[in-house]
């Protein structure tokens, strides 16, 4: 943890440059959530008038302050604030809070004033958090440096870190009618010095916090994020909602990976390097901070064995008193990746012994509406003594017979027993408030619906699964192969695939008919042509591509007629010749590329490879560098690596050798920084073999 934030979050003094003794001014309402939020070190005020405010001396001059003071909050005009932070420097503190908005937030000018405010606080040692934030609150210690309308959240275990103040205010205000609580809330504002990768370890070493959340609406520096990521979320979970989806007009690509590697592709692959979880909504970003706050993590093995085990009996036990909500949480499960548990037979003898004869004892369990808190109770306990069962789901709905908080008394005791996470979806709204305290107070994650409870075990299923290790993050030096660097270039590309062992079918440029016969003999028969031209991306598209040439007159007419139809077909094409190669036999294919994406670095693809890659979109991303699980992964999430395994009519193709050249491909694209974008298509998958047949590189 960098020592130079530790003021901002244990400060030993604290001083209100802007206190104010009008109660309608924001620093009226700071000096009050500091005297009156429990802080207990030193709290000083400075403004314009001397007084006195809550018992304590108005200074008029920051010099003026006495010691302890080593956290500065400013609430000044934008236009003062460049003194301020020298007064800040001056006077020896070395963080201050810059509340005060009319920053970059707001125009050129703006940001103008922004950057000579960070050019003074660099000069001067002083850290600074803003502007345009709220400032930073710690339930436990406790300290509230924010304006917001007391009281102070709940204490609890989720750390929270916004870009945006009036989203972190407006949560705080929803999580007390939802019944939970926070550690640390850290509001981001501009960012001008300190941002997300500063803060997140810092509360990663909280030892409240038990999971960070962060909102996010853009990344710093999206390398120097994905490491510090990587190893905060090997300690504590993180959560992020991303938002900014969306862009209006993104560049020109020259490939097709390009064209569909957009930047939310590439924050989707970096939190998946990370083991980021990337949640849609806000709602769910709690839905599963909650989870992973209050749960057990269930075996890691258990959206594996899901997805590629469908024999397996392990999985997900739903324990419901109504038929159609059970139907519900059970496809919820499927989409978020997870399964029904197959009963183990003592299971089912034990339900049914438990329960009335019309009762259903298969997963889901249904107890009927006659269920008692006792029979919820007793069948809980069962399935979770059941060895295929890896989590539960319990639904509750108003029993007709018995009071809902009598139910959630009998099931806590035996979710707090349990190694194994049990989520609770509590459904109705009056007839359930009560319940609900229960399941808060003790702690218990209660949703009000199946899909969003299944939501939050999908989540624990995901957190289970990157510490099992099925996506570490490699380091850049056990990847790196500095033998082979060099400043490759356009016509090097055969050598440079064969400097990294990607097999490949060598490509010749023949300008005329008699070199292109020439070249095919070299080469052997059977050959294939393409038309060589800068101007066509998709030569199929306008004839370019002529397969089967046996022989050299074949070649020589080939020629003609493909120069012809392409001067007619796009007469404004410049035509450089055409390219010759050796034909390679059938097989499947696939497209593997690479796009170098500003934040992150080297985005690696994989997908449908052929004509159609755009219109299907079957793709999978990963950043580079890649590992040998990482390639498989990205195989299994497409069904052109699907298939890999045999599909109809297509025999088995050889998975072990895409996955070499993935890897392969990931750190060629990261030893060579001046290769903008990599496209294979087709790679062409054999049975004991993969051959890059058209390859396309893009030089920076």
């Amino acid at each position: 943890m960098d020592n130079s934030l530790l003021p901002f979050f244990k400060p030993q003094g604290v001083v209100v440059v802007g206190a104010s003794t009008s109660p309608e001014k924001l620093g009226y309402g700071v000096a009050r959530n500091l005297v009156q939020g429990g802080y207990a070190g030193a709290i000083h005020f400075v403004s314009q008038k001397a007084g006195t405010l809550f018992g304590r001396p108005l200074y008029v001059e920051l010099g003026q302050v006495p010691d302890p003071v080593d956290l500065a909050i400013l609430i000044v005009p934008p236009q003062a604030m460049p003194a301020a932070i020298e007064a800040c420097g001056q006077r020896g503190i070395g963080t201050a809070i810059v509340m005060s908005s009319g920053f970059r937030e707001v125009g050129a000018e703006g940001a103008e004033l922004e950057e000579r405010c960070k050019e003074i606080a660099r000069a001067r040692g002083v850290r600074l958090l803003g502007p345009n934030c709220i400032g930073i609150l710690d339930t436990h210690l406790p300290l509230d440096t924010t304006f917001l309308q007391p009281p102070m959240p709940t204490q609890g275990g989720i750390g929270f870190i916004s870009h945006s103040g009036a989203f972190a205010a407006a949560i705080i205000d929803w999580a007390r009618a939802q019944g939970f609580g926070f550690s640390q809330i850290v509001s981001l504002g501009n960012q001008t010095d300190v941002n997300e990768t500063d803060v997140l370890p810092v509360l990663a070493a909280d030892e409240h916090t038990r999971v960070i959340v962060l909102y996010m609406e853009s990344i710093s520096d999206g390398r120097r994020f994905l490491q510090v990521a990587s190893e905060v979320t090997r300690r504590k979970p993180v959560i992020a909602l991303k938002v900014g989806r969306f862009e209006a007009g993104q560049k020109a690509a020259a490939s097709h990976t390009g064209a569909l590697a957009g930047s939310e592709a590439a924050f989707d692959a970096a939190f998946a390097k990370a083991g980021v979880l990337r949640a849609e909504t806000a709602e769910q970003m709690f839905d599963w901070a909650r989870a992973l706050e209050n749960c057990p993590l269930p075996r890691a093995s258990l959206r594996l064995r899901a997805a590629a085990h469908p024999s397996a009996q392990g999985g997900i036990a739903i324990l419901t008193n109504a038929g159609g909500p059970g139907v519900i949480a059970a496809d919820a499960l499927e989409t978020n990746g997870l399964r029904l548990s197959q009963l183990a037979e003592s299971t089912r003898t034990a339900l049914s012994a438990a329960l009335p004869p019309s009762a259903s004892v298969h997963n889901p369990v249904d107890m009927l509406a006659s269920a008692s808190p006792s029979q919820y109770a007793a069948c809980l306990k069962i399935l979770l003594q059941d060895e295929n069962v890896d989590g539960a789901l319990v639904i509750l709905p108003p029993p007709p017979m018995f009071k809902t908080e009598e139910v959630a008394e009998a099931l806590t005791p035996l979710i707090h027993a349990s190694d194994k996470p049990v989520v609770i979806a509590l459904m109705g709204s009056t007839l359930v408030e009560a319940a609900a305290q229960v399941f808060q107070r003790a702690g218990v994650p209660a949703y009000p619906f199946p899909e969003r409870a299944a939501s939050a075990l999908g989540a624990l299923a995901k957190r289970a699964e990157y510490l099992n290790g099925v996506q570490r993050l490699q380091t850049l030096e056990d990847t790196t192969n500095s033998k082979v660097r060099r400043l490759w270039t356009p016509s090097d590309l055969d050598e440079l695939f064969a400097a990294y062992g990607i097999p490949s079918a060598p490509v010749k440029l023949a300008r005329d008919a008699d070199e292109a016969a020439s070249i095919a003999e070299g080469l052997g028969f059977p050959v294939v042509m393409k038309i060589a031209s800068p101007d066509i991306l998709h030569k199929s598209d306008v004839g370019g591509v002529t397969l089967n040439l046996q022989d050299v007159p074949q070649v020589q007419v080939a020629y003609a007629q493909m120069v012809e139809r392409i001067q007619t077909a796009r007469p404004e094409a410049r035509i450089e010749g055409v390219h010759l190669q050796r034909q390679i036999p059938q097989g499947q294919e696939v497209i593997v590329g690479m796009v170098r994406d500003p934040q992150f670095g080297p985005l690696m693809m994989v997908g449908s490879g052929g004509v159609e890659v755009e219109g299907l979109r079957d793709v999978a991303f990963a950043l580079a560098p890649l590992s040998q699980a990482e390639a498989r992964e990205m195989l299994r999430q497409t069904w052109a690596g699907r298939k890999l395994q045999g599909f109809r009519n297509l025999p088995p193709a050889d998975e072990d050798a895409v996955i070499d050249v993935l890897v392969k491909l990931s750190l060629l694209a990261l030893d060579n920084e001046h290769i903008e974008e990599i496209e294979i298509n087709p790679l062409r998958v054999l049975s004991n073999a993969a051959i890059a047949v058209d390859v396309r590189v893009k030089f920076n």
